[in-house]
């Protein structure tokens, strides 16, 4: 089945806006392009793009630029949301009687509760855990998704192996996500080198200490030379992840990741992560002077390297490209 036409409706996209979401989504959206379909993303957020792009094949219409959307959107073939846009979309999808996509990347109620509008063709879970939870959280209740799918966000470790570097780092630089550890592991180790690179949302408060080198939010595919490349141990102490994408890119060029284990980090990494707990400095510190011996360091890599090929994303991308085919096969057979 070819030549669908896909229309996504989210708040931003990259190259202005790099979180996690935003790049699982548009790898997933390029994998529909790949087969001989059109995927096109309307934002409703401004940014500095104000003409219609193009990434990678897949089309983006910004705000400024985006006028009479519930108009283009009835000529879909499906819609897809995530986030904060989902509510609009699914009204908009009832009203036109076009199947409804939900990326969901959250377990919160603010992630389920839109999903149970009756309408909800197939809501996509970024991991195993997250897709226990939602069928606890819809078992029982009259209305639910038609179908839960598991894509786990695609990350191609070629677009992000390079030579690892020399310094500790931490990516998206907010409280939740880690920064005060960060700031005590360079108090407490003033010889190491640290990196932090400031994230696309959430209040940013990246140490202002002379051994930690501070970089703006970046496109995401900038992040391999200015990142990944300056980095020997990356540090993801988050209070919550339902994944941790930045985990997975980091262990393509064999880099340990140090992290708390949530439910997320726990699945993304596996047997390759080194686990501390958030409200224990000394741990973390710990971990990272055990990680000085060289064969601990080999033996750690070699674990990361290998699971970044275990989470190579064709299977999955595969997965969600037959998925979205048959929910619009389904949707033609009933008209």
């Amino acid at each position: 089945m070819s030549g669908l036409r896909v229309v996504t409706r989210i708040h931003a996209y990259p190259p202005d806006h790099n979180a996690g979401a935003e790049w699982m989504l548009h790898e997933m959206l390029r994998a529909l392009v790949a087969r001989g379909h059109r995927a096109e993303v309307w934002l409703t957020h401004h940014t500095t793009n104000r003409a219609r792009y193009e990434l990678d094949g897949v089309q983006v219409i910004p705000s400024a630029a985006g006028a009479g959307f519930g108009t283009e959107a009835s000529g879909a073939d499906v819609l897809v949301s995530h986030l904060e846009s989902v509510p609009f979309t699914a009204s908009l999808a009832r009203g036109h009687g076009i199947p409804l996509i939900v990326l969901c990347h959250n377990t919160f109620d603010l992630t389920w509760h839109p999903l149970a509008t009756g309408n909800t063709a197939l809501a996509v879970l970024n991991s195993q855990w997250m897709k226990a939870e939602a069928e606890e959280y819809f078992h029982g209740r009259t209305r639910s998704p038609d179908r839960l799918l598991v894509v786990r966000p695609p990350v191609r470790a070629e677009d992000y192996r390079t030579r690892r570097g020399d310094s500790i780092t931490l990516i998206n630089c907010t409280r939740d996500k880690g920064a005060g550890i960060l700031a005590q592991l360079a108090e407490r180790m003033p010889d190491r080198k640290f990196l932090a690179v400031r994230g696309g949302y959430g209040e940013q408060q990246p140490p202002d200490m002379p051994n930690v080198l501070v970089l703006d939010h970046m496109p995401g595919r900038d992040m391999r030379d200015a990142v990944y490349a300056r980095t020997r141990l990356l540090l993801m102490p988050s209070s919550y992840e339902s994944w941790g994408r930045t985990g997975v890119e980091a262990m393509a060029s064999g880099i340990p990741v140090l992290a708390h284990p949530t439910e997320g980090l726990a699945e993304s990494l596996s047997t390759a992560g080194v686990f501390c707990d958030r409200t224990d400095i000394d741990a973390w510190q710990s971990a990272i002077d055990e990680l000085d011996d060289p064969a601990t360091y080999r033996a750690a890599s070699r674990r990361a390297t290998a699971r970044a090929k275990q989470l190579a994303p064709d299977s999955d991308l595969d997965r969600w490209c037959d998925a979205v085919e048959e929910v619009c096969r389904a949707r033609t057979a009933t008209r």
